[in-house]
């Protein structure tokens, strides 16, 4: 894997903001993987020029460094937005279409509204806005890495909350991944009110 200082996650953005684009927004969600709690999207837009070095995929930083630059990027940004998609959108579209729709709601809170987006992953809705799928974007984009740590620290912060209410499952530390732990109580107490029943929990298991 290149080092971070190896790697240059604004040549994207550079290229976009040389064009013209100046309300370039980078999207990524998180938790498309989970057995429970909404998926989670955010946007980021930064000023053209905008650097922040240490920005890269969430999934590569611990966890105080990723709420510490959370706070950084929110503050350094032009323009961020961070939106869900519930519990019912996942059971009614599917995970994947409730995830493009709740990166959807970003642009469509952005202000001011993107002129290009960068999305990572390699589909997206049809958008009369402009926009580049990018497979891995989240460690080629400072943008979507942006929205990535945006996204991911708001949902773990949600998850450890609903572990309050729901220990048994282990949320604080699995966030609602299948986990040992979360699927072992997934067999003994049911699924909850925050489960995606569209997902296969097994058909024995009894609402909670």
């Amino acid at each position: 894997m290149k080092k971070i200082s190896e790697t240059d996650r604004l040549k994207f953005e550079r290229q976009l903001w040389k064009e013209g684009y100046k309300y370039v927004v980078g999207l990524d969600e998180v938790g498309r993987g989970c057995l429970a709690g909404p998926v989670v999207a955010a946007g980021v837009i930064f000023r053209p020029g905008t650097e922040i070095p240490e920005i890269r995929d969430s999934k590569t930083i611990k966890e105080k460094e990723r709420v510490e630059l959370s706070d950084k990027i929110k503050a350094e940004a032009l323009h961020w937005t961070v939106q869900e998609g519930s519990i019912a959108e996942i059971n009614k579209l599917n995970i994947l279409w409730a995830s493009l729709q709740t990166m959807q709601k970003c642009v469509d809170n952005l202000v001011p509204s993107p002129d290009y987006l960068l999305v990572d992953g390699n589909r997206f809705l049809n958008s009369l806005t402009p926009y580049t799928c990018l497979v891995k974007g989240d460690d080629r984009s400072m943008s979507i890495a942006a929205a990535s740590i945006l996204a991911k620290v708001y949902r773990d912060e949600l998850m450890k909350d609903l572990h309050n209410k729901f220990p048994e499952y282990g949320w604080a530390t699995n966030v609602g991944y299948p986990t040992p732990t979360h699927k072992k109580a997934l067999q003994k107490l049911g699924y909850t009110e925050y489960h995606r029943t569209s997902f296969n929990l097994g058909t024995h298991l009894k609402r909670k």
